[in-house]
C-alpha cells in the first residue's frame, strides 16, 4: 500500500474530526466512502463492512443460500468458501478455465444442480474472465443467482465494464496487501436496493435501525469503523495512479519475459483491463516451484509474492470431505504458478531488476528428472 504526504495528512484530519466529534463507526466518512465506491464502479448502492470475507457472508445471507448449494471456484481463498459455510449454504467446488484462472461456462454448467443457489465468480489477480457475461446469462436461464468475489479487483474491468457489477452483489476486500485498503474492511457492491437493506441490518447486529430498532437477523458486529473509513475514502482516490504505476510494470514484465524458457506469464484476456493486483506467470511442469522460489530470492534479491492460490480449496483439511469430482486445471495451475513482485510505487528500473533475475534464474534452473515440460 502507498500513502503520500498528503494522503496521511488528509487522514489524519479525519481521524481527528472523528475523535473530537465521538464518531467513530456508521458516520459521515463510512456514508462518503460508500458513495465514493459506488460511484466509481457504476452502481447506486455500496455497504462498508469489516471485511471482505464479511461482505461475502452478509451477501450470501441476504440472498438466503442456507440448505442450498453454492457453486464456487476451488482455486480461491479459504473465505469465498467458508462464508459460504457460515451463511449455512453447502459448497460445490468447480473447476477453472486455464487462460483465465476463473470459472468458465463449461465448468459452471457442469456445476449446477436444482439444488443450486447461487454461484460466485472469482476475479483472481484482476482478471476479468471474457465468459462473465456468458455466465451470467446462464445463470439467469437457471434461476441461479451470480455473486462476484471481487477481493482482487478494484479497478478492473471488462469492455469497460467494472469488476463487482455483473452479478447481483460483489464483494471487496480493503485488506492491507490490496490495491485499495482501509486497514481492514469490506464493500458490498449492488444495484439491488432490497439487497442494500438487509446488508445494513446484518452489519450491525441484526437491527432494523442504527440508533434503534429490534434485532430482525441474525447479524453481527459487521461495521466499518470511521477511522477506517478515512483512511479507505482517502486511498481510493488514488487508485488511477496506483493503476498506472501497475500497468507500466506489467508491460516491462510482458515484454521483458516473451519468449523466457520456462517461464509464460498469465496473458489478460482480450476486453479485459486488469489492475494487476498480481502478475501471475506459469512454470513450465518440470521445474520445481520452491527452487525457483528460494534461488530468486538467495541469488537475485527478489522475493516473489504469495501464489492465488498454492493449494486449491478441494485440497485443504478443513474442507475434507465435501469435494465431488476431479478440477484437473485448478490442480495443474495452482501447483506451477508464481506471482512476480508488483506495487503500486514500483519503479520501472526495478521491473527490469525482475526481469533479468528471472531470466538469468530459468537459465540456471535444472529440470526435474523425468518431468514433462508443459
Amino acid at each position: 500500500m502507498v500513502f503520500s504526504e498528503e494522503d496521511r495528512r488528509a487522514v489524519l484530519a479525519m481521524v481527528d474530526e472523528s475523535l473530537r466529534t465521538g464518531s467513530l463507526t456508521l458516520g459521515r466518512h463510512t456514508k462518503a466512502f460508500e458513495e465514493a465506491f459506488a460511484r466509481r464502479h457504476g452502481l447506486p448502492h455500496a455497504v462498508a463492512v469489516s471485511s471482505g470475507t464479511s461482505a461475502l457472508e452478509i451477501v450470501l445471507r441476504s440472498i438466503g443460500v442456507a440448505g442450498h448449494e453454492v457453486v464456487v471456484p476451488t482455486n480461491t481463498f479459504f473465505a469465498t468458501a467458508a462464508a459460504v459455510v457460515h451463511a449455512g449454504g453447502v459448497v460445490r467446488f468447480a473447476d477453472i478455465a486455464a487462460d483465465t484462472l476463473a470459472l468458465s461456462v463449461a465448468t459452471v454448467d457442469a456445476a449446477i444442480t436444482p439444488a443450486t443457489a447461487a454461484v460466485v465468480m472469482v476475479h483472481i489477480g484482476g482478471l476479468v474472465s471474457p465468459e462473465t457475461p456468458a455466465i451470467q446469462a446462464l445463470c439467469e436461464r437457471r434461476g441461479v443467482i451470480l455473486l462476484e468475489d471481487a477481493a482482487h479487483a478494484h479497478g478492473s474491468s471488462l469492455d469497460g465494464r467494472a469488476a463487482g457489477s455483473f452479478g447481483r452483489a460483489a464483494a471487496f476486500s480493503f485488506y492491507p496487501t490490496k490495491v485499495v485498503t482501509s486497514g481492514e474492511g469490506g464493500m458490498i457492491l449492488t444495484g439491488d436496493s432490497g439487497l442494500r437493506d438487509e446488508a445494513l441490518i446484518y452489519r450491525d447486529q441484526g437491527k432494523a435501525g442504527f440508533l434503534n430498532g429490534d434485532h430482525v437477523r441474525l447479524g453481527y458486529a459487521w461495521r466499518m469503523s470511521e477511522l477506517h473509513a478515512a483512511v479507505g475514502l482517502v486511498h481510493l482516490r488514488g487508485l488511477d495512479e496506483a493503476l498506472a504505476v501497475r500497468r507500466r510494470v506489467a508491460e516491462v514484465y510482458r515484454d521483458g519475459l516473451a519468449g523466457c524458457e520456462g517461464m509464460s506469464p498469465i496473458p489478460v484476456p482480450e476486453g479485459c483491463r486488469s489492475n494487476y493486483y498480481k502478475y501471475i506467470a506459469v512454470l513450465a511442469g518440470d521445474l520445481d516451484r520452491a527452487e525457483v522460489k528460494s534461488r530468486l530470492e538467495q541469488e537475485c534479491r527478489v522475493r516473489l509474492s504469495g501464489e492465488v492460490y498454492a493449494l486449491p480449496l478441494h485440497r485443504q483439511p478443513v474442507f475434507a470431505g465435501m469435494a465431488e469430482g476431479e478440477f484437473p486445471v485448478a490442480d495443474d495451475i495452482c501447483a506451477r504458478h508464481v506471482c512476480l513482485p508488483i506495487y503500486s510505487n514500483m519503479t520501472v528500473d526495478e521491473a527490469s531488476y525482475v526481469v533479468g533475475s528471472v531470466k538469468a534464474t530459468m537459465a540456471r534452473t535444472t529440470p526435474r528428472a523425468g518431468q514433462a515440460r508443459a
